[in-house]
């Protein structure tokens, strides 16, 4: 690990530089747009708003004795935290050029119709980015079990997912685009 100096005219404080892997994730331009907004709405309205109530609480007097200034200071300090994290999400973003996707095999992005092979049910799922995901709208993220077990497969492919009860076979019945 490489030692940073963060200090000029100060005694020196040394601080470990660590490097964190970040996660790419693909986004459709409705996604990226989606995110976007989120991050201005958290910097534009709700940060002015947090600085605000700790200065509302700030004149209430001693802040040794005062909770609401206490609570309003660790709700800016999650509230960085969300913004710190969303910031890293959108550096991170890729948006996908859906017409450049293969269409013969599972993708993010893919609609996917599958036939579960126990009890011969069948389900569509459209395969997204982790921040996307909504099981109620049909729409599951490529990182959980069922979106790994069915990415690069192809129609008529089993794919076989290990799940806490045992293994589920899911057939690819149909694959597409929007």
């Amino acid at each position: 690990m490489e030692m940073v100096d963060v200090c000029e005219n100060r005694k020196p404080l040394k601080l470990f530089n660590t490097k964190v892997m970040s996660k790419v994730s693909y986004y459709t331009a409705e996604g990226l747009k989606k995110l976007k907004d989120e991050l201005d709405h958290l910097k534009g309205v709700m940060r002015p708003k947090a600085s605000q109530d700790i200065a509302d609480a700030r004149d209430k007097g001693d802040l040794s004795e005062n909770a609401e200034y206490d609570a309003a200071k660790e709700a800016q300090g999650l509230l960085e935290m969300r913004i710190s994290k969303l910031e890293e999400v959108y550096a991170n973003a890729r948006l996908i050029d859906e017409s450049q996707l293969d269409v013969s095999k599972v993708l993010v992005h893919s609609n996917v119709k599958i036939k579960n092979q126990g009890n011969g049910m069948e389900m569509k799922y459209t395969l997204v980015a982790e921040s996307e995901a909504d099981l109620k709208t049909g729409k599951i993220s490529v990182t959980s079990p069922i979106g790994k077990g069915l990415l690069g497969k192809k129609v008529g492919e089993v794919a076989e997912i290990t799940v806490p009860n045992g293994v589920l076979k899911f057939e690819i019945i149909e694959i597409s685009r929007d």
